[in-house]
């Protein structure tokens, strides 16, 4: 992961970057401890923390981590000469706030990095997708282990209150507070349920409003999402979303506690939709029916131009946002990426089910949150589980038309049928030169633009030279340069498709 990924997780609250001589998109692999006692124990893309070295006994620990290549180095108190020590090393430098105690920097910043299985696949991290969910509700999110430790916070612009500080640093909220929630059963409530906890101001003690919810993996509690109210009122479908964020984040969490388990969901559903492995076994592992329909819904962020780990990092947001609508729609639902695509399962669905004003809703959610376009295709609805890879393949039919010449935002194959069917001929006869006819090819682009406006009109000059806001006599004169007889329908329908083509 890049430094700059885990820059933007940890934020202002922890570290401030001082100097970068190598740029921020250098790899970070890992986070170690760097102790002026102990012999430097420090690799390549090591975000080193430099703890008891502090003025001129951290100049030689830097140096040292120039020389074994590390990414960062991490200090409490910076100055000029240690920030030009780091740049004669190569070493980006950032200074660690004064009352962040390290070992919770440590755990905080592990967490940022993501974990990569034995076969190559990443898990995400949880700073991510606390973005995503402060992204939906409007809020200020904090996820938490069984015993309070936060475990990753999103970014915040809004003020943040005294609870949501002291916990970012790793220290205990005001005792007044934290004995009212344990009056009033909220931890209780948080352990034993998935219902949406709503707790009320306490100007008195400087704390906001919130909301939070329990993470669990069955009845087992995994820890809690708590919701801070900023300067906006939270969304209306905060505690919807939250629900959502809740069944989420749960394996992420279970990851932590059992690194095998990691990505277990996103491989079942590329198992399924690959054929893989059949539908009752999925079925079985995510509590679905596979007798009951199923469909499939594949999303796509389009201008990927541009910063390469931007748009890797707003993708990653925006699957992160889909997971969370998706679990809330449907508890077995089942997300996974591929190929800068994210595949949506959602299994037993009613026959009739609705799902494009769902699609609408994340498409319209991403878009505004992200601020760059996102297109979807729905699958049809297939009366059994089994059939997954059918809704799959329609819902790729049209994606893959509407990246090429379709502006819709959402569309199903039956809203687009010509559309698409047209686009894969296109998109035929620009692999094969050999079925295209070359003197349409070799037409100037002024003609070719004149062709095309005149055969969609179906012959009408005047239509045709309306469109193109030229005289009829001028469009007669350019179609009598063109070397093909118009009046033979074959040769009409070649040149439409091919001047389309174009």
């Amino acid at each position: 992961m890049s430094l700059r990924h885990i820059l933007i997780a940890l934020g202002d609250p922890l570290v401030e970057l001082q100097v970068a001589p190598n740029g921020l998109e250098v790899d970070v692999r890992d986070v170690v401890i760097m102790d002026p006692d102990d012999p430097p124990d420090v690799a390549a893309g090591d975000l080193a923390l430099l703890i008891g070295a502090r003025g001129r006994a951290a100049l030689p620990l830097i140096r040292a981590a120039g020389r074994a290549k590390a990414a960062a180095v991490a200090v409490k108190e910076s100055s000029p000469a240690l920030e030009q020590a780091a740049t004669d090393a190569g070493v980006a430098l950032l200074e660690v706030r004064p009352e962040v105690r390290w070992g919770h920097l440590e755990s905080l910043a592990k967490g940022v990095l993501t974990t990569t299985t034995d076969d190559g696949e990443v898990l995400g991290d949880l700073f991510a997708l606390a973005q995503t969910i402060a992204t939906l509700t409007g809020g200020i999110v904090s996820i938490e282990d069984t015993a309070s430790r936060v475990l990753a916070y999103s970014r915040s612009s809004d003020e943040v209150d005294e609870l949501r500080r002291l916990s970012i640093l790793g220290r205990q909220g005001p005792e007044p507070y934290l004995k009212m929630l344990r009056e009033w059963g909220v931890y209780n409530l948080l352990r034993s349920s998935e219902e949406v906890v709503r707790i009320d101001e306490r100007p008195e003690l400087g704390i906001r409003r919130r909301i939070a919810v329990g993470i669990h993996a069955g009845r087992q509690p995994l820890g809690a999402i708590w919701v801070q109210e900023g300067d906006q009122p939270l969304t209306q479908q905060a505690e919807r979303a939250l629900l959502g964020a809740a069944r989420v984040t749960a394996p992420h969490l279970i990851h932590q506690r059992n690194q095998p388990a990691s990505r277990f969901r996103e491989n079942l559903l590329a198992a399924l939709l690959t054929g893989r492995m059949d539908a009752a076994t999925v079925a079985g592992q995510i509590g679905a029916d596979p007798r009951k329909p199923a469909a499939v819904v594949v999303f796509a962020l389009r201008g990927g131009e541009g910063d390469r780990s931007e748009h890797e990092l707003r993708r990653a947001e925006m699957t992160g946002l889909i997971s969370v609508h998706a679990a809330a729609y449907r508890r077995s639902a089942l997300v996974s990426e591929s190929g800068g695509r994210t595949y949506v399962l959602l299994p037993d669905l009613a026959p009739n089910a609705q799902l494009l004003n769902l699609t609408k809703e994340i498409v319209t959610t991403a878009r505004r949150h992200l601020h760059t376009a996102v297109q979807a295709a729905v699958g049809s609805t297939v009366s059994t589980l089994d059939e997954a890879q059918i809704s799959r393949q329609e819902a790729e039919r049209v994606l893959d038309a509407m990246a090429r010449d379709l502006d819709d935002e959402v569309a199903t194959l039956a809203d687009v049928r010509s559309q698409v069917l047209v686009s894969e001929i296109l998109a035929l006869l620009q692999d094969n030169p050999r079925i295209r006819d070359p003197r349409i090819d070799a037409l100037d682009p002024e003609l070719a633009k004149s062709l095309l406006a005149y055969l969609d009109a179906l012959g009408d000059v005047r239509a045709a030279a309306d469109r193109l806001h030229v005289h009829p006599n001028t469009l007669r004169y350019r179609l009598k340069r063109i070397d093909l007889d118009l009046d033979d329908p074959l040769v009409r329908l070649v040149a439409q498709l091919q001047l389309r083509m174009r």
